[in-house]
């Protein structure tokens, strides 16, 4: 195993080489906001909130998506990042309807953890209040697309670990949003399973089980844990 080392904050960090930044700040105890990324799931870079500086480049790097190389010298909290990063949550919060105090994930939505990390109070911008609706077609489940912040999550938990490609992106740009089947009412597509993962997976309160109020959400992902190890490790339980 080749092993790179770089340096994060000023810290010299040894990772084997594929490692992305991301996952070498989190094994030197670093913190990196971040919405899209899942442990587990391939990263997409979607959030941009990881973003990184690397001394000697003026480009920001995704660090969910950015491999580490020998030599990097690596920054993960300049005051310009901080501005990115608040712009970036402030745009999230304009461009959608979140209103948090009717919200299933009051107090477990990791938005909210975001806004309180990057120290936004208030948004600059101005509320689009985009005209979205909420399907509660599904039997068990509902989504509330005035919620969705577009990470993908869903999308690539169905994928990639229950396998049933119920969820996938639609549109372009401003104009983008989350569909299920061929743009179907969630509970008219016979490939969902009804296993739940994509509301696991959530960052918001988008996706929720049916009958569940405000702040009765639970915080972490334990489920989805299990389910990445026991694939990695071939650890199934009968």
């Amino acid at each position: 195993m080749t092993v790179v080392t770089l340096e994060i904050n000023g810290i010299a960090v040894g990772v084997s080489d594929g490692t992305t930044i991301y996952q070498a700040a989190l094994e030197a105890k670093i913190y990196i906001p971040t919405l899209c990324h899942l442990e587990g799931l391939s990263p997409v870079g979607a959030c941009r909130l990881c973003l990184v500086e690397q001394i000697g480049s003026s480009k920001l790097l995704a660090s969910c998506c950015t491999k580490v190389s020998e030599g990097m010298e690596i920054l993960t909290n300049t005051a310009k990042l901080q501005q990115y990063r608040r712009m970036d949550v402030e745009l999230l919060f304009s461009e959608g309807n979140h209103i948090c105090a009717v919200c299933v994930a009051d107090g477990a939505c990791e938005l909210q953890d975001a806004a309180l990390a990057v120290g936004m109070d208030h948004s600059r911008f101005n509320y689009r209040f985009p005209d979205r609706h909420v399907d509660l077609s599904h039997t068990m489940f509902g989504i509330d697309h005035n919620r969705c912040i577009l990470c993908t999550r869903c999308v690539r938990v169905c994928d990639e670990i229950e396998g049933a490609h119920v969820w996938d992106v639609a549109q372009r740009g401003a104009q983008c949003y989350i569909v299920s089947g061929l743009n179907q009412p969630w509970g008219e597509v016979d490939a969902c399973t009804s296993c739940g993962k994509c509301v696991d997976a959530c960052p918001t309160g988008a996706i929720f089980i049916k009958g569940t109020t405000v702040g009765l959400k639970e915080a972490g992902h334990q489920k989805l844990d299990f389910l990445i190890k026991a694939r990695e490790f071939k650890q199934w339980t009968r």
